[in-house]
């Protein structure tokens, strides 16, 4: 329903007990944005204008905002909640732990012992969350064919296959595969491990968060 909410940033709060949340005021109507502690420290002053990527949580029992400051995590939130068993808090605990490139290359490496760290997160839920999401992100070139023969012909000193991969997981969180392109281009010619997907996807979503 929103991509995203721009306007002045009321109040901020954190904590274990109501969740962290902030409040950000446009055209007159204040939003109540459910998020992380990360988020929450990374935010601006109260009366400076902001903008918070949005994801709209329908219940039975009630319409919750969450946001996120930049949009790879709130993508990221939008694929753990596709995993059955991880709702909204469990969803806002893992990017509280970890950063949305942390918690994808745990998932593409299988690390469960590294997500159980996040709290109520235990290893059965880890690995479930791994098995899921590891197919979605890394195969998603089996049922939409990713092309990446103009980038490997550019660079050739950088594995296709590792290419490939990184660029199945940025069409997977909802990027354009021009963006992915674009920023798998610029990210190949900085790696150092340049048989590493995640090195190349690390790179790539520097570039789309200055964006």
């Amino acid at each position: 329903m929103f991509d995203y909410i721009k306007g002045k940033l009321v109040s901020k709060q954190t904590g274990a007990v109501k969740g962290a949340a902030i409040v950000v005021e446009n055209n007159g109507i204040g939003y109540l944005i459910n998020t992380t502690n990360r988020n929450v420290a990374l935010a601006k002053e109260e009366g400076e204008e902001i903008r918070v990527y949005t994801t709209l949580i329908h219940r039975e029992d009630a319409m919750l905002l969450c946001g996120f400051l930049n949009k790879e995590d709130r993508d990221i939130f939008n694929i753990l909640l596709s995993v059955s068993g991880v709702g909204m808090k469990v969803a806002l605990v893992l990017l509280d732990e970890f950063s949305g490139y942390d918690l994808i290359s745990a998932v593409i490496r299988g690390d469960f012992k590294e997500l159980s760290r996040a709290k109520g997160v235990g290893p059965k839920l880890a690995q479930k969350i791994i098995l899921e999401l590891k197919d979605k992100l890394i195969n998603w070139q089996k049922t939409s064919p990713v092309d990446v023969s103009d980038i490997s012909a550019e660079q050739k000193s950088v594995d296709t296959e590792a290419i490939s991969e990184a660029q199945a997981v940025l069409l997977s969180l909802g990027y354009s595969a021009q963006e992915a392109k674009g920023a798998i281009k610029l990210a190949c010619q900085t790696v150092t491990k340049q048989d590493s997907a995640e090195e190349i996807l690390k790179e790539a979503l520097h570039y789309l968060a200055q964006e």
